[in-house]
């Protein structure tokens, strides 16, 4: 008796042995693979008695919206999430750096106290972006604009004036008269 490990075989054998059609075997016939349809149906029954066990209950993240679908399409989403995840400075494609530094650019330019140093730092800015685009290493293709050195010196002229604007007027509330303002228990009078 030849035995293999075919479910359907063995069935048919038993089916055999019970009816009294002695040892005839089934033809040999090679199993079919599966088509798409029954791999769906296969996954579909998996996940059903899964969910049904409770696999799925208290995942991490279970009722959060998903991170990242207020963006728009970005090609390298993949580098950009683990340099953010990471934290790390430096480091990658020019392209990718570049993009990251000029996010944080106009911050870093409020941090400068002279003109000349804003010049400075938007002019290497934009050096280094005409470098990358050449692209003699490979990578990305860099799509960080050019700064523009007069309107960017203008915008962070503006930005100093509005802060020192906001700082004299807060200090100025600070040095009001103090019998100007209610005191709290005499408010009723």
């Amino acid at each position: 008796m030849i035995t293999t490990d075919d479910p359907r075989e063995a069935a048919a054998r038993y089916r055999a042995a019970q009816t009294g059609e002695g040892e005839r075997t089934p033809p040999e016939e090679e199993p079919r693979p599966m088509t798409q349809a029954e791999r769906a149906a296969v996954v579909e029954i998996a996940i059903a008695q899964a969910v049904r066990r409770g696999e799925f209950d208290d995942l991490p993240g279970a009722g959060k919206p998903l991170q990242g679908l207020e963006r728009g399409h970005d090609p390298d989403w993949w580098i950009r999430r683990k340099i953010e995840t990471e934290q790390l400075r430096g480091l990658g494609p020019p392209a990718i750096a570049l993009r990251v530094e000029n996010a944080e650019l106009d911050d870093r330019l409020d941090a400068l106290g002279r003109e000349s140093d804003v010049r400075e730092v938007l002019e290497d800015f934009n050096n280094r972006i005409i470098e990358a685009r050449r692209q003699l290493l490979g990578g990305p293709p860099v799509v960080t604009p050019l700064r523009d050195v007069e309107a960017n010196v203008q915008a962070w002229r503006e930005r100093r004036e509005a802060a020192a604007l906001a700082a004299a007027a807060a200090a100025e509330a600070l040095a009001a008269p103090r019998s100007s303002r209610r005191r709290w228990w005499r408010r009723g009078r």
